[in-house]
């Protein structure tokens, strides 16, 4: 899995130089970008942590740029397990930007729990949608 991860990065550093500079201009690049989570989960996954990746080498090409992550989940569970679970999710995905040399203040963290469901409906078909961090450029 180290290979595949090094691959994407290569890849994605190779994108940025082919682009004819170091600084990628439009912020749509990361914007309403997602990573997903197993129910009742916090932890990053492999598919996860590569967008994420990915979301660091533009933050770091565009050091301008301040992001928000949100924390959401599916419709299971009380509000206020929720609103928890979707802050340890928003703060894991900041972890991984962080570890990856993005400072702390260019981003901010908030949970949404069950209360913005990107997909409506019931199911796991739907839940695995509404369980997700979402970084928005600010």
């Amino acid at each position: 899995m180290k290979i595949k991860n090094f691959a994407l990065l290569a890849g994605a550093a190779g994108l940025l130089a082919a682009c004819g500079s170091s600084k990628v201009t439009t912020p749509e690049d990361i914007n309403n970008q997602r990573v997903f989570f197993a129910f009742n989960s916090a932890e990053i996954s492999d598919a996860a942590h590569d967008n994420l990746m990915g979301q660091a080498l533009y933050l770091k090409a565009n050091e301008d740029v301040k992001v928000q992550i949100a924390g959401n989940c599916d419709e299971r569970g009380s509000t206020e397990y929720n609103l928890a679970l979707g802050a340890r999710r928003a703060n894991a995905a900041k972890r991984v930007l962080v570890n990856e040399g993005i400072d702390s203040k260019r981003i901010s963290t908030i949970s949404y729990g069950k209360e913005r469901p990107l997909v409506k409906g019931t199911g796991e078909d739907v839940w695995k949608y509404n369980r997700n961090a979402t970084t928005t450029v600010k």
